[in-house]
């Protein structure tokens, strides 16, 4: 293996470790869910997800696990959630 190449995979691995480094501008992926399958993207307009709940309220468990997830790798703006008004989506 060519030693520029080592460098790189080292410097790959410090960056995955370094999540301040990402911020998500859009996002789009399908979340198996207990009973059903749901889209659920990102965008510059907000959270969305095809799940009924989301339908009512503009939120959900989906966007909430992926907010869980992701933490400080969202915008502020889609850090935000509804289900968890009291305590931090990225604790």
């Amino acid at each position: 293996m060519h030693s520029s190449l080592i460098g790189k995979i080292e410097k790959a691995n410090r960056y995955a470790r370094e999540t301040d480094r990402i911020t998500f501008e859009r996002l789009a992926l399908e979340f198996r869910g207990d009973n059903d399958t749901h889209n659920v993207a990102l965008d510059p307009d907000g959270w969305h997800c095809t799940c009924h709940y989301f339908e009512s309220w503009q939120t959900c468990v989906h966007i909430l696990a992926l907010q869980k997830m992701l933490g400080d790798m969202l915008p502020e703006s889609a850090q935000v959630s509804l289900l968890a008004p009291s305590e931090s989506v990225s604790a």
